[in-house]
């Protein structure tokens, strides 16, 4: 079906500060937003109206509110927007993939452990491309996705479907036990027999890390501990104290186990495990950057093992 070429009656800009208004109620917040005067935007609103035929706002001396119509159309100009800066992201990108920004999710559990491993690799590789990394857990970060504040999230395999991704690597679970405990009585890798009827230590709901390691509770009979932590930190330290035996991602080892209060032993090959990559909404305008910067951080992860002597994730 062939598009008309007569002229739109309203401009991107002017979507903008209607968008701008109805996210802060207030025509001055929306101008300041905007970086124009409160006269200009007041006035381009009102143009567009008269061009669309349609009260967008209702306005008094104190409140600014959508209208129904203004309800409806702010959701299609705000989808519309976002289909225009990903339009001029799409230009960048295919003009210089490696330059430009790049806004990246990383899940809790995953953050402070790898990205002192793969961010200055990332900086080498493409020093013209600024990477911005927020922590966030899985839902926030496709939600955020899904609004178009994040461009990329470090993520469990399993919660990136159906995103386009690229694998980063596996990071098998190991047992950690309070030194006193039987189970640090051995070296030999561990079944997950060993778990059953103990008390596992697990994270909080909304951690992807508790579903994989509940899985493998389950699977070997154990049973979850009363008490749920709020972080990796925070359960290495009940469980060396005493309070139960937990499950650690090897990719967190190194750092919240400094100073061993925990004894640390490897499952045997096949043992639970999580897959990290780097996933992405599915849109043309991100898989020429994306692509290579997840090809880069598996590498610097991979490197980084090798040169720990960690031996390959089974």
């Amino acid at each position: 079906m062939q598009r008309s070429t007569v002229p739109h009656p309203v401009t991107l800009r002017q979507l903008q500060y209607v968008v701008a208004v109805a996210d802060l109620s207030s025509f001055g917040l929306a101008a300041k937003a905007c970086r124009v005067s409160q006269p200009t935007l007041s006035a381009q609103v009102a143009a567009a109206e008269a061009a669309l035929g349609v009260r967008l706002f209702h306005r008094d001396r104190r409140t600014v509110a959508p209208t129904r119509a203004g309800e409806v159309f702010v959701v299609t100009a705000r989808a519309l927007l976002f289909d225009a800066d990903a339009l001029v992201e799409l230009a960048g990108h295919l003009a210089d993939p490696a330059v430009g920004r790049l806004r990246i999710g990383v899940i809790p559990t995953v953050a402070p452990y790898l990205l002192p491993l793969v961010a200055p690799s990332l900086r080498e590789a493409f020093p013209r491309l600024q990477v911005i990394w927020r922590e966030e857990k899985t839902q926030g970060i496709r939600a955020a996705m899904d609004r178009g504040e994040l461009d990329a999230g470090i993520l469990v395999a399993e919660d990136a479907a159906p995103l386009a991704h690229v694998e980063l690597g596996r990071d098998p679970f190991v047992l950690a036990v309070a030194p006193q405990h039987p189970l640090a009585a051995s070296d030999d890798d561990a079944s997950l027999d060993v778990l059953a009827d103990e008390d596992v230590l697990l994270l909080d709901d909304g951690h992807c890390f508790r579903t994989a390691a509940l899985a493998a509770c389950a699977s070997a009979g154990a049973h979850e501990a009363d008490y749920r932590g709020t972080s990796i930190a925070t359960l290495v330290q009940m469980a060396a104290s005493g309070l139960g035996i937990t499950l650690l991602p090897r990719l967190a080892v190194e750092v919240e186990n400094r100073g061993s209060p925990l004894h640390v032993r490897a499952f045997v090959p096949g043992g639970p495990a999580r897959t990290l990559v780097l996933a992405w909404r599915g849109r043309a305008t991100l898989g020429p950057t994306a692509e290579p910067v997840g090809r880069t951080l598996a590498a610097a992860w991979a490197k980084a093992r090798s040169e720990s002597g960690d031996a390959p994730a089974r």
